[in-house]
């Protein structure tokens, strides 16, 4: 039997070795929690929406947790699925019959009926349910995590399950423009005001929070996809015969760029468009020269929009040697890849957090803006560290306005390196 002393000793030579070894080489650690999360803040946040969820007992517990705290403090609705559902195969019945208990609810307009990892519901047949029960619409939403690599990942797949239902192509509006991605209420103000003055009519952004702007979304003339993983959701338009515009309008050139391809899509007045897009351009210019900085920063998160804060930091004159992502390297995704793989930035792409780790203890920066996770390993070595998603996904980045918050947060932060080191040498000692 081992005593306590011979334990601690054990357990001291173990912790000794761990610290003194200064390279991780396992890759185990997960960026991304339950992946259906992602797919979930798109399906609760919308009005009328009640998800009836088809899983087991855990992830009821975890989910619903995660869609309060973070999502639309909206209950998850579930038949009780434990062990003698999944086995006797009463699962159709049991989803059906909770689908028609929810309906009962005169104001639900959308129920869907979002399956996980378990064998029994990850296969659910669409078939075998109602397309409508009362005044709701029934959307099968299949988000296995073991299929899915990032929570990211499953906002797209979510999206498409609705579009598919809901999307009504039998009406185009000229000069209409479909905006898709989580962003910020005054980038959505900016974005609605620049296309404005270069002749667009009306601007549809997705997610929504209305069921009608699903419906809506077909009527576009073109869509203006801002993120990277919205993969299916770009190739469900194309099948449409709709056309795609990829990047975002953060940073001067890809700001004039974003603007010149949506007045070709449109095929709005050039003259027009191109005297907007150098006035944006100019603008952005003028915020970036007035924030010029150096510093070295490192960009860690698993929102999979990282990669055009990146290229902002790269304007301002900030060195971002590193920077990696949750999700996979995409079509959507290849321009912001050649020009910052040019610019010499190390780009991760399903990354591990023993990636970051080893990416710190290589450039030494002066700020991480990372996951929570990096973020506490890297504030004990007495760097700042700030969590990406609340920090930077709370805050626009958008044109002129976007590019002078975004620059100004991150000088802010830097020059908190001194005390961040001051902090270090108290508790060291």
């Amino acid at each position: 039997m081992i005593n306590d002393e011979k334990f601690s000793s054990l357990f001291n030579i173990l912790s000794d070795a761990q610290k003194d070894s200064p390279v991780e080489e396992t890759n185990l650690h997960p960026q991304t929690m339950c992946p259906a999360f992602g797919g979930l803040r798109v399906v609760t946040r919308i009005d009328g929406a009640q998800v009836c969820m088809a899983t087991d007992k855990g992830c009821m517990y975890g989910l619903t947790f995660v869609t309060h705290f973070y999502a639309a403090r909206k209950s998850i609705v579930s038949p009780e699925l434990m062990s003698t559902q999944l086995s006797s195969g009463s699962i159709v019945p049991d989803i059906r019959a909770t689908i028609e208990e929810i309906a009962k609810d005169e104001t639900v307009r959308l129920i869907p009926v979002v399956s996980l990892c378990v064998a029994e519901t990850a296969g659910l047949a669409e078939e075998l349910l109602p397309k409508k029960v009362g005044n709701a619409e029934v959307v099968l939403v299949r988000l296995p995590a073991y299929l899915i690599k990032s929570h990211p990942e499953a906002k797209d797949i979510a999206l498409e399950s609705l579009l598919k239902r809901l999307a009504d192509f039998s009406k185009k509006r000229e000069k209409s423009v479909l905006i898709v991605g989580e962003i910020f209420p005054l980038d959505a103000m900016a974005i609605g005001a620049v296309l404005q003055k270069i002749g667009v009519e009306s601007v549809i952004t997705l997610p929504s929070q209305h069921i009608d702007d699903f419906r809506e979304a077909g009527s576009a003339s073109a869509v203006a996809v801002l993120h990277p993983f919205y993969e299916l959701t770009a190739e469900f338009f194309e099948k449409n015969k709709t056309p795609i515009i990829g990047g975002n309008p953060v940073g001067a050139n890809s700001t004039y760029k974003w603007i010149k391809d949506i007045g070709a899509a449109l095929k709005l007045d050039e003259a027009l468009v191109e005297r907007v897009a150098q006035e944006e351009k100019e603008k952005i210019k003028a915020a970036i020269a007035a924030r010029k900085s150096g510093g070295t920063v490192i960009i860690a998160g698993y929102e999979g929009n990282e990669f055009p804060l990146v290229r902002l930091l790269l304007e301002s004159g900030v060195a971002v040697p590193y920077a990696s992502t949750s999700i996979a390297h995409t079509k959507l995704g290849d321009d912001d890849h050649r020009l910052l793989t040019m610019l010499g930035t190390d780009l991760r792409y399903r990354k591990y957090l023993e990636e970051d780790r080893r990416a710190i203890l290589e450039h030494k920066p002066d700020l991480v803006v990372g996951t929570t996770s990096l973020d506490s390993y890297v504030k004990e070595l007495g760097i700042p560290a700030v969590y990406y998603t609340n920090i930077v996904s709370s805050r626009p980045i958008y044109f002129a306005q976007g590019a002078a918050t975004m620059l100004d947060l991150i000088q802010s932060l830097i020059a908190k390196r001194p005390a961040f080191e001051k902090m270090k040498t108290f508790f060291d000692a």
